[in-house]
């Protein structure tokens, strides 16, 4: 079966995914001779940042802003976004510029906000925050303003309180510490957090090759078809199903390095997962937890894979039986 064309959100350069192939290079990228438009590569954690989320990366503040990437980029909730180790950055392509990157509201998302406050009595080295009913003062406020403000921290969703000695207060895209022993306001390492919390495959973080300077112009195979299939035509719960993925061009041939992710769909919920990339023949698979469902039900599994650009999906089911 053809897959349909899935249109994923354009970028202005080539976008690399989680999971990609040490074949796409081994060339380190380097800050002398590398243009402004050249991905940058951070040996620490070994991913780069590349397009659009390397320029509001520089823009706005670099490593003392985001910290070191820790996944490249991926598709979540059909969003495209990387993690940093203190935040996830997200690209809205609905948004007109300089909106199209925006990092995602982690703290909010975690449900690290108290009930809002009554407003305080005036401070000039402060602000209360009507849009979430919080107080930011003194050292929090001034860091606040000089970083990146609401754009890049968010509203407040808490006020200031004391966690082992710590000066502690949440934004809803952050978390900002004031340490007793250290002097000014830092960023924790909130991205790490969510990436947990969210129970993201660990295999996202897994580090990659530099992406060599000067390939997003190249020319890109695109993905021909996707073939998608399950283990099981019939499973049973308590149980597993395992599904089998293949990648091939237009030519028929083999795909390698290829990101694929999948949705399993139930009658009253979806789980979706990434899968490893596919292998030199064009090959991936995963195995996952079968629910318990009415006997005799369909399930649906939806599968996209991802190259550069492209994107194919297809679609394979099973039935359950108790």
């Amino acid at each position: 079966m053809r897959p349909l064309r899935y249109r994923l959100v354009p970028l202005v350069l080539l976008v690399a995914l989680v999971g990609v192939s040490l074949s796409v290079g081994i060339w380190l990228i380097t800050r002398n001779g590398r243009s402004d438009s050249d991905p940058e590569y951070f040996p620490r954690t070994s991913h780069n940042v590349q397009g659009e989320f390397l320029a509001f990366f520089r823009e706005n503040g670099g490593l003392e802003s985001f910290g070191y990437p820790i996944t490249e980029e991926f598709l979540y909730r059909n969003r495209v976004v990387q993690y940093f180790q203190n935040a996830r950055l997200e690209l809205h392509p609905e948004a007109d510029p300089p909106n199209r990157v925006q990092p995602g509201h982690l703290a909010e998302e975690m449900g690290l906000g108290t009930p809002p406050v009554q407003p305080p009595a005036s401070d000039p080295e402060g602000r209360y925050f009507s849009q979430t009913g919080h107080w930011v003062g003194t050292e929090f406020f001034r860091f606040f303003n000089e970083k990146g403000g609401a754009r890049l921290f968010g509203y407040p969703i808490t006020e200031v309180f004391a966690e082992n000695e710590v000066k502690v207060q949440y934004f809803q895209n952050a978390r900002m510490e004031l340490h007793p022993d250290r002097p000014g306001v830092r960023l924790a390492a909130l991205g790490d957090v969510h990436f947990d919390y969210a129970r993201l495959d660990p295999y996202l973080r897994k580090g990659v090759s530099a992406i060599q300077a000067g390939s997003a112009g190249e020319p890109t195979r695109q993905i021909g078809e996707v073939d998608a299939k399950v283990a099981k035509a019939y499973a049973w719960y308590p149980g597993q199903q395992t599904l089998y993925v293949y990648v091939t061009d237009k030519d028929d041939q083999a795909i390698p390095g290829a990101n694929v992710s999948y949705t399993v769909e139930y009658p009253d919920s979806a789980d979706s997962q990434s899968m490893p990339p596919t292998d030199n023949k064009g090959y991936t698979s995963t195995t996952f937890d079968l629910k318990q469902l009415p006997i005799g039900q369909k399930v649906f599994v939806q599968v996209t894979a991802v190259l550069g650009k492209d994107a194919q999906e297809a679609q394979t089911s099973f039935f359950l039986w108790p």
